[in-house]
């Protein structure tokens, strides 16, 4: 018999969800926090986009590999560890601020390490999720899941940019003590965060081949996964510059995070209204609202105002929960548990391939073209994706998610 608990009485969907998003809320203040660190130390958009894009390289480089070692070793054990990692490397960055000794090389090492973290974290984290959460209540915990996170990214960027205003080792340090928070309760969870299975018999490479073989063949999981890629190139390349264009034009820091707080202003308010959506809406309509959002950047070519580009950004942001809470139900409905953790992290690394190169080409842009032409090359990416999304077979014939979500849990 299914389990009928609701959410807010399921104790460890709880304290999972409590120690994440207070974990979230210290990396959305040092998120904002960084590229302001950076374009202090170093005075320049490209190596500010340097440090930006080393956050974010471990994503493509690992994340499949993370997937593997979630689904053959102990999941809370790895959460565990990749909290303390980024505990460690964030304090190293505190003790240089205080310092005064700051240094390019050092800010690009703990940014990428602590993107190491993040990617092992999120690779267990996906396959304790499934674990946790009931199958017949997934689509509604991963909303709410979306729901929660986009109040931190509506608090945590604006929280962020104050603190940088009064010191610039606040936010860095506000984020430490946020991977102690995230440690505890995974400690005080009870729940086995894996299925039980016997041990591995295959080796690395035939596991990294399941997962990715799994996922291959599900054309809905392979195709969504690679537009993904494109729109979280052109978003976080579009915030990137949009962060730069303020700097530049004098915004403080708290501005500045006032205006990347308008993304979790519009993401919450997606998030409230993703269940209504997902009754009113197919699962296609839902996945292709994000792209066509995207042309909301034309604003800014007729009014280049590092303001309207927020706006039209976080006009864009609406659609994420309703698009990655639709993707996460889909993939957790189709996915065996002891593929999750590989099939997720395969799927994020196809949608993540492209993440680094988004600061990364907007910082370069920026400092050899006009703000207009960035804005508009990073943005094409997306309104590509947007067309053959619309046009592909693929998208075109996808069932309702009720009907993947039900015949998931009948097998």
């Amino acid at each position: 018999m299914p389990d009928e608990t609701p959410l807010s009485r399921n104790r460890d969907f709880v304290l999972l969800q409590a120690g994440q998003l207070l974990s979230r809320a210290g990396s959305g203040m040092s998120g904002v926090a960084y590229p302001l660190l950076a374009l202090s130390v170093t005075g320049s958009s490209a190596r500010a986009g340097v440090i930006q894009a080393a956050a974010l390289f471990p994503f493509l480089l690992f994340s499949t590999i993370a997937g593997v070692v979630a689904d053959r070793y102990e999941r809370r054990r790895l959460m565990i560890a990749a909290d303390v990692v980024n505990s460690l490397a964030l304090a190293s960055l505190v003790a240089a601020i205080l310092a005064d000794r700051v240094s390019f090389p050092q800010l690009a090492a703990v940014a990428f390490v602590d993107g190491c973290g993040a990617v092992m974290f999120g690779a267990a984290y996906s396959g304790a999720f499934r674990s946790i959460v009931p199958r017949a209540q997934l689509p509604a915990a991963a909303s709410v899941e979306q729901a929660r996170a986009s109040v931190v990214r509506l608090a945590a960027p604006s929280l962020g940019g104050v603190l940088y205003v009064f010191s610039r080792v606040l936010p860095f340090l506000a984020d430490t003590l946020s991977y102690a928070f995230s440690t505890l309760s995974i400690l005080l969870i009870r729940r086995p965060f894996q299925d039980s299975r016997g041990a591995a018999t295959s080796s690395v490479r035939e596991d990294l081949v399941e997962g990715l073989k799994f996922l291959w063949q599900v054309p809905f999981l392979r195709v969504s996964a690679l537009m993904i890629a494109f729109s979280n190139f052109s978003f976080r390349a579009g915030q990137f510059a949009m962060i730069v264009l303020a700097r530049r034009e004098g915004y403080s820091g708290a501005t500045i995070g006032v205006l990347v707080s308008l993304v979790g202003i519009t993401t919450l308010a997606g998030s409230f209204a993703s269940p209504l959506l997902r009754r009113a809406f197919s699962l296609r309509t839902i996945l292709l609202s994000e792209f066509w959002a995207s042309f909301g950047v034309i604003a800014f070519l007729v009014w280049p105002n590092p303001a309207v580009l927020a706006v039209a950004l976080a006009t864009q942001a609406f659609c994420f929960p309703n698009t990655d809470a639709a993707l996460a139900s889909y993939r957790y409905a189709v996915t065996p548990d002891r593929l999750t953790a590989r099939v997720t992290t395969a799927a994020s690394n196809l949608s993540v391939m492209t993440l680094p190169l988004g600061p990364l080409v907007a910082g370069f842009l920026l400092d050899s073209v006009s703000a207009r032409t960035t804005v508009l090359t990073v943005t094409a990416a997306c309104m590509a994706a947007a067309v053959f999304g619309t046009v592909g077979r693929t998208i075109r014939n996808l069932p309702e998610l009720e009907d993947v979500v039900a015949a998931g849990a009948e097998s």
